[in-house]
């Protein structure tokens, strides 16, 4: 890893607040910047950053490699004279969450279609360059983002990519080539959002890095189906030939999140194509996310040794088997293409002594999860005595987890007894700092917590429930939450476990 012994804070950008809805690149994310060094943390963890479908999930993007839109600050538009102050004025008020994801769609589209045709009529020649340089850098996964997304929305009104005309489904050439023309405007459009979300992301990277700040990014194993990936890209996903659906559908089985196992729905890789090709798209991907953050943390890192392969047809994970998967390949061709990355690997669930060979071959940290300690026995794996080497991330709880004043409260006095036990503190307010600092104690390299603990929140701002598939990642904090008091807590705890001199 790139540092020693640090910890940060786990949040996505759409937890900030803003008057628009939602999260965005603005003031608020530099505020969070400035919270994060003036207590003391080297590490921002986001989840993945591209354009959310059905559910809003960042684990169910149109593209991999794509921003969202919706991250846009407006009030970086208006500074750099592409919105004026009016267009700004008399907005609607939104709920400070749950976000709701169709009227910020409905008031941020016009608005950023107000500042594309500003930038075609008025931006100075060097902004048209940068922009022509951005699309040929990009070419690779935006060209076929923006005629994807434009073809979803403007000719098929949202409709799965397996719905549409045959021709343009299967990408016949001349089809798309005759779209591509009738949608030219709407396609520059898109290709101009994503200019202004990496335009806006680097400069907010480069004043967390200026800061000693560095960006854990996420790279989900799986894509969405509805995705540009999946139909620029068939042949690397078991499809069905004659439907293009899933042939295979990813998850897990049965384990601590559901009795059913969950089920994601997501197309399973065609290993054997991907590997006959270098895996190609796969290293073209961390190209794309490296070029945005500092670390990446691969989610469910256990598919890279086997995945979970459940029938196209099936309603729960519960029928699925395990099938290899060529990880040892893989990450040797990583490591030829981008050379020793700053891999984290997220080693949860169903873990084998296979997945931990190949994890530890490449030499990834894992990943503890505290809230998974104190339940099965001293022989458990997440119990801080219990942790033989230094090389993997603690976090209290995850995105996946209840916030820690949730989980404490659901459980029952005689569950709690051992965690009071262990911590040597009693019942009381208070707890989630109790956690903190244990996770800030251990030998672990790097130590994480979701913003929600540091604000001792409980569970109405849980950021997801896994295997459900609505209500989920709306949460966001309140604009007079990142008290100095907080910051200045974080980093006494975080000075005394010599996470910062």
């Amino acid at each position: 890893m790139p540092f020693s012994r640090a910890s940060g804070i786990l949040l996505h950008p759409t937890c900030f607040p803003s008057r628009f809805g939602i999260g965005d690149l603005g003031p608020e994310a530099y505020r969070f910047i400035d919270f994060l060094a003036r207590g003391g943390q080297r590490l921002w963890q986001v989840l993945p950053l591209g354009p959310t479908g059905f559910g809003n999930s960042p684990y169910m993007c149109y593209s991999a490699m794509a921003g969202n839109p919706l991250l846009i600050s407006l009030e970086g538009l208006r500074d750099d004279g592409l919105l004026a102050d009016e267009d700004l004025a008399n907005l609607p008020e939104f709920p400070l969450y749950p976000i709701d994801f169709d009227r910020v769609e409905q008031l941020k589209r016009p608005l950023l279609q107000k500042a594309f045709h500003r930038f075609q009529a008025g931006a100075a020649p060097e902004q048209h360059q940068e922009f022509q340089e951005f699309c040929a850098r990009a070419a690779y996964w935006l060209d076929d983002y923006a005629l994807f997304i434009t073809l979803k929305n403007e000719v098929y009104n949202g409709a799965n990519w397996t719905e549409w005309d045959a021709k343009v489904a299967q990408r016949d050439p001349q089809a798309l080539d005759v779209w591509r023309d009738k949608l030219k405007e709407e396609i520059f459009f898109r290709k101009y959002l994503q200019f202004e979300f990496f335009r806006q992301w680097s400069a907010l990277k480069t004043y967390a890095n200026d800061r000693q700040i560095q960006i854990m990014g996420d790279i989900p194993i799986y894509v969405a189906h509805d995705s540009a990936d999946v139909w620029a890209h068939p042949s690397i996903f078991c499809l069905d030939e004659e439907t293009g659906k899933p042939a295979l559908m990813a998850g897990v089985p049965p384990d601590y999140f559901s009795a059913t196992g969950q089920l994601w729905g997501n197309p399973v890789y065609n290993w054997e194509a991907l590997q006959k090709t270098d895996f190609h798209w796969w290293m073209q991907r961390f190209h794309a996310l490296l070029d945005v953050v500092d670390l990446i943390r691969i989610d469910h890192f256990r598919g890279f040794q086997a995945y979970w392969a459940v029938p196209g047809d099936e309603e729960t994970a519960i029928n699925g088997e395990w099938i290899e998967a060529p990880g040892d390949a893989f990450f040797e061709r990583l490591d030829k293409e981008l050379g020793k990355l700053p891999i984290i690997a997220e080693d949860l669930g169903t873990i084998t002594p296979e997945v931990e060979e190949l994890r530890d071959k490449f030499e990834f940290p894992g990943m503890k999860i505290l809230h998974f300690a104190f339940d099965s026995g001293k022989d458990n794996p997440y119990l801080p005595y219990n942790y033989q080497s230094p090389n993997f991330i603690v976090y209290t709880g995850t995105h996946d987890n209840d916030t820690t004043l949730g989980w404490y409260a659901k459980r029952s006095d005689e569950d709690n007894q051992r965690v009071w036990d262990y911590l040597g503190c009693s019942r009381g307010e208070g707890f989630n700092w109790d956690l903190i600092r244990l996770a800030l104690s251990t030998n672990a390299i790097g130590a994480i917590f979701p913003l929600q603990d540091i604000l001792g929140l409980g569970s109405e701002c849980r950021m997801n429930e896994p295997s459900t598939a609505e209500g989920n990642w709306g949460w966001r904090y309140a604009e007079d939450a990142l008290r100095d008091d907080l910051a200045d807590r974080l980093r006494w705890y975080t000075q005394v476990y010599g996470r910062i001199s």
